[in-house]
C-alpha cells in the first residue's frame, strides 16, 4: 500500500552540522503532515516528503534563520517500508557514539579541573554536546512530539549551564591566575582526538546512508578541530609559560557550545504545531 504525497526540496544555506540538523528536525517532525526528512549537509539541502502545502514547512523553518527557501515540489509516492527511519544497525552505532562521547566528557572535565585547563573543560562540553545529540535522537525515536521537545530542551539547559560554567572559569582564572599543565592538556586532548577518530570510523560505513548518520560524521570531524585546538594551546602554554593560550581556546569552544544551546532552547520554546 502506498500513500500519495508531495516531495519538496529546500535549500538551507546555514545548515551544515548535526546541531543544525537536529534543530530542523525539532521544527518539522511535530507536524502531522511530515512523513520523512532527508538531509544533504554537504549541499545544505533538505528534502521533505509530506502532505499538504510546503508553505507551512517554510513557516516552521523561518524562525531558525537558516535562510531556507523552496527549490522544487511535486507529487511522489512512498511505500510503508520506506518510512522506517532508524535501522537497527544504525541504532547500535549511535549507542556506541553516545557511550564514547559521554565517557570522554567525564575524563576531560575531571582532568581539566585537576590540570587547571579551561581548554580541556570546554572541550569536554563539546563531547557533552555530541552525547546530547545522540542521546536525544535515540530517546525521541517513536515518542510524541511533546516528549521530543522536552528531551531536547533538557539537553539545551544542560549545555547552557556547562557553557556558562566554562566561561565563568575562563574569567575567574584570568583574574586570579592559573597554572595549566601542558602534558595533561596535550595528552588528554590527543586521547579525545583518538576517540573522535574512532567515532568517525564507526560512522564511516553509514556516512552515505541515513541523514542523521551523515550529520554525525560532520559533527565528529568538527570535534577533531576542537581537539587539535587544545593540543596547539598546550604547546603554546609549554613554550611561552603563559596561561593565556589555554584561556583563549577554552573561551572559543565554550562560546560555540553556548551558541548551540541557545538555539536549541529558542526552538524548543516554540509552540508545538496543532494536529
Amino acid at each position: 500500500m502506498t500513500r500519495s504525497l508531495k516531495k519538496s526540496v529546500f535549500d538551507v544555506p546555514k545548515m551544515d552540522c548535526a546541531s543544525e540538523e537536529r534543530l530542523v528536525r525539532m521544527a518539522l517532525e511535530p507536524l502531522d503532515q511530515v512523513v520523512r526528512l532527508g538531509f544533504d549537509l554537504g549541499r545544505r539541502r533538505l528534502t521533505v516528503v509530506h502532505e499538504g502545502n510546503p508553505d507551512s514547512l517554510l513557516r516552521q523553518l523561518a524562525p531558525l534563520n537558516f535562510g531556507a527557501r523552496l527549490v522544487e515540489t511535486g507529487d511522489t509516492e512512498l511505500g510503508r517500508a520506506d518510512e522506517i527511519a532508524f535501522p537497527v544497525e544504525e541504532r547500535k552505532t549511535l549507542r556506541l557514539l553516545l557511550a564514547i562521547n559521554a565517557a570522554m566528557f567525564v575524563v576531560e572535565i575531571i582532568t581539566g579541573w585537576v590540570a587547571e585547563s579551561t581548554g580541556l573543560i570546554a572541550d569536554s562540553l563539546d563531547m557533552f554536546a555530541d552525547a546530547a545529540v545522540y542521546g536525544v535522537s535515540l530517546y525521541a525515536v517513536g515518542r510524541s512530539a511533546t516528549m521530543q521537545i522536552r528531551s531536547a530542551r533538557l539537553s539545551g539547559y544542560l549545555q547552557l549551564a556547562l557553557a556558562f560554567g566554562a566561561l565563568f572559569e575562563v574569567i575567574r582564572r584570568f583574574l586570579v591566575g592559573s597554572d595549566p599543565e601542558p602534558p595533561f592538556m596535550i595528552g588528554v586532548a590527543l586521547l579525545a582526538l583518538v576517540a573522535n577518530v574512532a567515532c568517525m570510523a564507526l560512522i564511516a560505513k553509514h556516512r552515505q546512508g541515513a541523514a542523521h548518520m551523515r550529520a554525525s560524521w560532520i559533527f565528529s570531524t568538527n570535534d577533531v578541530i576542537a581537539n587539535a585546538g587544545v593540543v596547539v594551546a598546550g604547546v603554546f602554554v609549554a613554550w611561552t609559560g603563559s596561561h593565556i593560550p589555554d584561556l583563549v581556546v577554552g573561551a572559543m569552544i565554550a562560546l560555540v557550545v553556548l551558541s548551540g544551546a541557545i538555539r536549541i532552547l529558542r526552538l524548543s520554546r516554540m509552540p508545538t504545531p496543532a494536529s
